[in-house]
């Protein structure tokens, strides 16, 4: 079984031994409830490090009003038993008081053009909340890399880019989106879906690659985003955004920019989101 250190003297005194012995640390922040994608960031972290912390804290701040937090599966026996499997090392579990110690907490502000758009739209000040607990998760585990998916590919750029600003010692490295053999994207709130509901959540991807491959074959962005969104509305779906975005910064598609296609939308209590590449170098449309 893996150890899990609950206080930072205990996280100190660990990291003091691998520190002693030049190994290179990975990080893994995740909230729990893990998947095989999550174990895939382990699997990642391995490669890149010698040494794997997963860190399983469900952060507050990240969570607005009305949202899962109190409801979130907490699923820690489990999760660090499937860790043990796949060569983490250590689990940090802190408590909601060490990693907000004070009454009035420090908090980081995502600039607006990267976090009041796409999920930052529809969860005004969940990327601070995001920002805020990697910053403090960085600080406790001084990693020398720290993995997250492309899946949550808004988050991926939010917290590259506030490595870069803040001067951080730490490499950041996105693993691929993992999917379950009929397409869809790995996620914890997949639990939430009702065996219906379950079969009808691949028609996300479905709809998302289709509209890439007809995007990057020179369709017109809008034409097919109401194409897209009447058919996902029809299979059950409450659509919430379907937007084309370059990879750099979120901003509008340009000419010989990296650009992938974001979605997000509601199936029964799950908020389902997913994003894949556009092959497209001469813009031919414009996002909505």
């Amino acid at each position: 079984m893996v150890e899990t250190v609950r206080t930072l003297p205990a996280l100190r005194a660990a990291l003091a031994g691998f520190k002693r012995e030049n190994r290179r640390v990975a990080l893994v922040p995740t909230m729990g409830n893990l998947h095989d994608g999550h174990l895939g960031l382990v699997k990642m972290a391995r490669r890149h490090a010698d040494v794997c912390i997963t860190s399983i804290f469900v952060n507050p701040t990240q969570f607005g009003p009305g949202e899962d937090f109190d409801s979130y599966p907490r699923t820690l026996e489990a999760d660090v038993e499937a860790l043990a499997g796949v060569g983490c090392d250590l689990v940090w579990q802190p408590a909601i008081k060490t990693m907000y110690p004070l009454g009035e907490s420090f908090m980081v502000r995502v600039p607006q053009n990267l976090a009041g758009q796409l999920c930052g739209r529809s969860r005004p000040g969940h990327f601070d909340g995001v920002a805020s607990v990697v910053l403090r998760l960085f600080s406790q585990v001084q990693p020398d890399v720290a993995v997250f998916g492309e899946k949550d590919f808004q988050q991926l750029l939010i917290i590259r880019r506030m490595v870069q600003d803040l001067s951080l010692p730490v490499e950041i490295a996105g693993a691929p989106i993992a999917r379950t053999p009929d397409g869809l994207a790995m996620s914890s709130r997949n639990a939430y879906l009702t065996d219906a509901e379950r079969r009808a959540a691949p028609r996300l991807y479905a709809e998302l690659s289709s509209t890439a491959q007809a995007l990057a074959a020179g369709g017109d962005f809008e034409l097919l985003k109401e194409a897209a969104w009447a058919r996902l509305a029809a299979a059950g779906f409450r659509p919430d955004y379907l937007e084309w975005r370059n990879a750099r910064d979120l901003g509008e598609p340009a000419d010989n920019l990296p650009a992938r296609l974001f979605v997000a939308a509601w199936l029964g209590r799950a908020r389902l989101i997913d994003n894949v590449p556009v092959a497209v170098f001469e813009v031919s449309g414009v996002p909505g």
